[in-house]
């Protein structure tokens, strides 16, 4: 089976998400990632801390198929070694400031100047051309920022998600301009400039609520958990449980009218399409979780099933780890790794390719674990290692 990116070179100065996680992603499909850290390693390496040594859950999963070192890329020593890598690369990621990557020569131009059909692939937290482009920022920052977390929570209490989805989105649309870059490279030998910002991401994965405040100004506020363009739309409480339900169209609306036995709802102009149901979602939910309360978990999800109206169980995230469609899709795999007490469960390629899917070929890689490796590869001879250690260039 052949891979995708199999001969890319892939070089992963990222950090935290939205870089590593773009990197990764290449990496699934073949490419050779190398993740390039500094000496003590990188600050995204010990968060949320599950191992011996303190390696985190967030590093575990979005450094799998990497080879990693270490490195001082501003020593003088380091910059020789950056250009050496560059030289054998296609793709730079680097999540970093745009002053941050003229000071380390990362820069589309100065990559360019060691390899001319270089791609890079950066990542910022507000995009170039507006007055905070020169700030810095994390995934929440985006959620409050495009209008994600003012309409979750209530009115009183605004939420963002706990899931990074804009760092995730930001990373996974990353990935797709990088593999757009790719395939016009192959067109025309040059490479280019790939650019993602969390807020650009955020926004775009928002902008129907914008188009629809700028077109009707329908000043929407938060309602907790219960959707508001249409209904049934919420999570609610079983005998030992909670399930989310939905019914979106018409045809999903009547069928769960029947199920509730509210076959006369079917008339009321309250309820005639999804614009007024969600206007009127209160009075739904109210009488989805009456008839909730009236039963178990298995009964509620039973029943909508057999009615065909889309309802889940609520986990937690051990509930999650264990549900049986989630271990048999195979959609977390236990992955061993140095130094935890039991597998990792990792989430392959969250996309499935039926002739060239991604693969999983190696675990994160442990501090400075490559290093040596990639410097013979790069013709340093051992005494020069040695050398380069001593000094505390890698």
């Amino acid at each position: 089976m052949s891979e995708v990116l199999a001969g890319v070179r892939v070089l992963d100065f990222g950090r935290y998400i939205a870089g590593p996680y773009c990197a990764a992603l290449l990496g699934d499909l073949g490419a050779d990632v190398i993740r390039i850290e500094r000496r003590g390693g990188g600050e995204d390496r010990t968060v949320a801390p599950i191992g011996d040594d303190d390696v985190g859950a967030m590093f575990v999963v979005m450094n799998r198929n990497k080879r990693g070192m270490t490195l001082d890329p501003a020593a003088p020593d380091g910059r020789a070694i950056v250009k050496k890598l560059i030289a054998t690369a296609d793709v730079v990621v680097a999540n970093l400031p745009p002053d941050v990557l003229r000071s380390l020569e990362l820069d589309l131009d100065s990559l360019r100047r060691v390899k001319p059909d270089i791609i890079l692939t950066t990542v910022t937290a507000f995009g170039a051309g507006g007055p905070w482009s020169h700030k810095h920022g994390f995934d929440g920052v985006a959620q409050a920022m495009c209008g994600s977390a003012y309409l979750t929570g209530t009115p009183d209490q605004p939420m963002r998600a706990a899931v990074a989805w804009v760092d995730c989105g930001t990373a996974s649309l990353a990935a797709l301009g990088t593999l757009a870059a790719l395939m016009e490279r192959q067109k025309t030998g040059r490479g280019q400039k790939v650019e993602g910002a969390l807020l650009r991401t955020a926004v775009a994965y928002n902008n129907p609520t914008l188009v629809e405040q700028q077109a009707i100004k329908a000043d929407r506020v938060a309602t907790m958990n219960r959707g508001q363009t249409s209904a049934p739309s919420d999570i609610l409480r079983t005998k030992d449980g909670w399930i989310i339900v939905y019914a979106i169209g018409n045809p999903m609306y009547r069928r769960w009218a029947r199920l509730m036995g509210e076959a006369h709802w079917l008339t009321d102009p309250r309820f005639k399409d999804d614009r007024t149901r969600g206007d009127h979602g209160e009075i739904i939910s109210t009488r989805m979780a009456e008839w909730c309360a009236q039963r178990t978990t298995a009964q509620a999800l039973a029943e909508c099933d057999a009615a065909k109206v889309p309802a889940a169980p609520l986990y937690s995230p051990q509930e999650a780890l264990e549900d049986a469609h989630i271990r048999q899709a195979g959609l977390l795999v236990d992955r061993e790794y140095p130094g935890l007490s039991r597998p990792a469960p990792i989430a392959p390629t969250p996309v499935d390719l039926s002739e060239t899917p991604g693969t999983y070929r190696r675990a994160a890689p442990k501090l400075g674990e490559h290093t040596d490796e990639i410097l013979r590869e790069l013709g340093y001879d051992a005494a020069t290692i040695a050398e380069l250690r001593r000094k505390e260039v890698v």
